[in-house]
């Protein structure tokens, strides 16, 4: 069920998404980067459902969000959720929250450990979109502290970017007619950047459209890359944000030389590309890729969507520009061609 959260009934479906999830149902929400699907942090009962719903591994911890336009506003759910802030994470989080930007700090024992994937550390983003914090805000002011909220689609598919997308992927729960706020098509398009900072550093486990250095100056710290001492975190299995038909990446030569050699015979084949390329058969998609890294992003799952038709089998892709813009495109879709 599709309910516009930015109108003129944009209250009442407020109080109903926070009465669902009072009573532990889920509801799905959209934030700048991708739809969630939510239920309250805290709630162990309400957490499972989200793991059976998506059909995610129970120890594959989630992203708990919590609300606040200034660090006063957000001091109580840190606190509630967490052990220690480092001096480094709070420059992160002062800087880029509310925003694309998830930091992993230690849990305080015997909260959300259901959400954390029974790890000791705990994810936390301040989302940016009017829609989830007006939602979060909402929810605190009934007792729940943080919304448990991975992407509203099934586990390691490509994660929604509209309502639309949502009711496609989950719209057959059984789970009392989930409530899908509709807030518009998500204007950042990819998953938000995840940094583990519950060391010495920060360390990058996932890429998004934050740079790294952006990230450096605001954490006065370098940023390391992930190691095999990070922690589980949301979006970093070798295979991820895959549709249903098959995804190679190529290079603009590989994908001209391919579609020369199979000539007219070439079908059930899509292509996403930013170079110039020529097919003389029918049954090929072109969809020009745009040429900037935030516009990509932006259109990046929806389009791999719409060319995942079910007639397609195939779907090739140009590999992004080496440019650190590109980082947290090129590591959607390597996860998608996994």
């Amino acid at each position: 069920m599709i309910r516009d959260a930015r109108g003129p009934q944009a209250t009442e479906v407020l109080e109903d998404a926070v009465q669902r999830l009072r009573a532990g149902t889920l509801v799905a929400m959209p934030t700048e980067t991708v739809y969630g699907l939510a239920a309250d942090a805290d709630r162990p009962e309400a957490v499972a459902r989200i793991f059976a719903a998506k059909g995610r591994p129970s120890d594959h911890p989630l992203i708990v969000h919590i609300a606040g336009a200034t660090p006063a506003e957000r001091a109580e759910a840190l606190t509630h959720y967490t052990a220690a802030v480092p001096r480094f994470a709070q420059r992160l989080m002062d800087a880029f929250w509310p925003g694309p930007m998830t930091v992993i700090l230690p849990r305080r024992v015997g909260v959300a450990e259901a959400a954390a994937g029974g790890q000791t550390s705990i994810g936390l983003r301040c989302p940016a979109h009017p829609v989830a914090q007006a939602l979060l805000q909402a929810a605190r002011g009934a007792g729940i502290w943080g919304l448990a909220a991975p992407s509203a689609n099934r586990f390691g598919r490509v994660s929604p970017t509209c309502a639309a997308h949502v009711q496609a992927e989950l719209g057959a729960l059984d789970d009392a007619a989930l409530l899908i706020l509709d807030g518009g098509d998500c204007p950042v398009g990819i998953e938000s950047t995840i940094l583990d900072c519950t060391r010495e550093q920060p360390v990058l486990l996932r890429p998004g459209m934050l740079g790294r250095a952006e990230l450096e100056a605001a954490a006065g710290v370098p940023v390391a890359d992930r190691d095999a001492a990070a922690p589980r975190a949301s979006g970093t299995l070798a295979s991820h944000y895959a549709p249903q038909a098959r995804v190679r990446l190529m290079d603009a030569t590989e994908l001209q030389t391919a579609l020369d050699l199979l000539g007219a015979q070439a079908r059930d084949l899509a292509i996403y590309h930013r170079s110039p390329l020529r097919t003389v058969s029918p049954h090929v998609r072109l969809q020009r890729m745009p040429d900037k890294a935030a516009a990509c992003a932006r259109e990046l799952f929806a389009v791999l969507r719409a060319l995942d038709d079910g007639t397609t089998r195939l779907i090739w892709v140009e590999r992004p520009p080496a440019d650190p813009a590109w980082d947290g495109i090129r590591d959607r879709l390597q996860r998608a061609a996994a």
